[in-house]
């Protein structure tokens, strides 16, 4: 409640209330001196992914295989979207963190995390590229009062010198939320939930599609998107998230 409350007068005072209502830690609640900032022992623990990787899931590799190298997965099974890429394994103190963000309303995560992020996926955005949340359903969105890729994104886009658009791909029906599903039933919740805004199509088509989301998982949810916007035309659609489901293990 306090973190709700500095957050909603910060741009008007807030440097006093750093004193009245000192910030804390996302992923462990400890004292830190800046409203969006993770303590130092968090920081070194969020488990960062780092080159070399899959050139399009982004998963990681235990040692080098040169340029354009791709993991089993994804000659096995190629994904529809044409690059992946992610801040890190979504497990531990990164877990905590987008758990935090979403589910706490930590919304000033939104800055560290999105700069995480640009880094990231530095090599995903060029001159043009449209940038895209996956959206939320307006009811969803009602309750939760905001969404959280949408924030992303925005931050990822000023990173670039660009702008974000979270109007263009919408939620065409209500789904289950996909936590706790398995594979198969996320697939069959999210088929055919996504849309291109009415007359909006003619933004998506020729497009280089950067499409951002907190999390990947099993790739149902981007899946969906990205058949939505090719569909619309799209000429790439790139994925970037702040963190990604692995296996136990590395490819390699």
């Amino acid at each position: 409640m306090l973190q709700a409350v500095k957050k909603g007068v910060y741009g008007a005072g807030g440097f006093a209330l750093d004193f009245l209502l000192p910030m804390h830690c996302a992923a462990c609640n400890a004292r830190v001196a800046k409203q969006d900032a993770i303590c130092s022992r968090c920081w070194s623990a969020v488990p960062f992914l780092s080159e070399p990787v899959c050139d399009l899931y982004g998963t990681p590799f235990s040692y080098e295989l040169g340029e354009g190298a791709l993991s089993a997965r994804a000659i096995a099974d190629p994904p529809l979207f044409d690059r992946a890429r992610a801040c890190a394994a979504y497990s531990g103190t990164a877990r905590d963190l987008v758990v935090a963000f979403k589910f706490a309303k930590r919304r000033e995560l939104a800055d560290p995390l999105g700069r995480w992020m640009a880094r990231a996926g530095r090599d995903l955005v060029e001159p043009g590229t449209l940038i895209l949340p996956v959206p939320l359903h307006w009811t969803r969105l009602w309750r939760r009062r905001f969404n959280q890729a949408a924030d992303l994104a925005k931050v990822v886009a000023d990173e670039a010198g660009t702008t974000s658009d979270p109007f263009i791909l919408q939620r065409a029906r209500r789904t289950r939320q996909q936590v706790g599903l398995d594979a198969k039933t996320r697939d069959k919740n999210v088929r055919g939930a996504f849309r291109i805004r009415p007359g909006e199509e003619g933004r998506v088509a020729g497009k280089e599609v950067l499409l951002v989301d907190d999390v990947m998982t099993t790739g149902s949810t981007i899946t969906a998107c990205t058949k939505v916007l090719k569909r619309a035309g799209a000429s790439k659609v790139n994925v970037l998230t702040f963190a990604m489901a692995l296996d136990e293990t590395r490819e390699v």
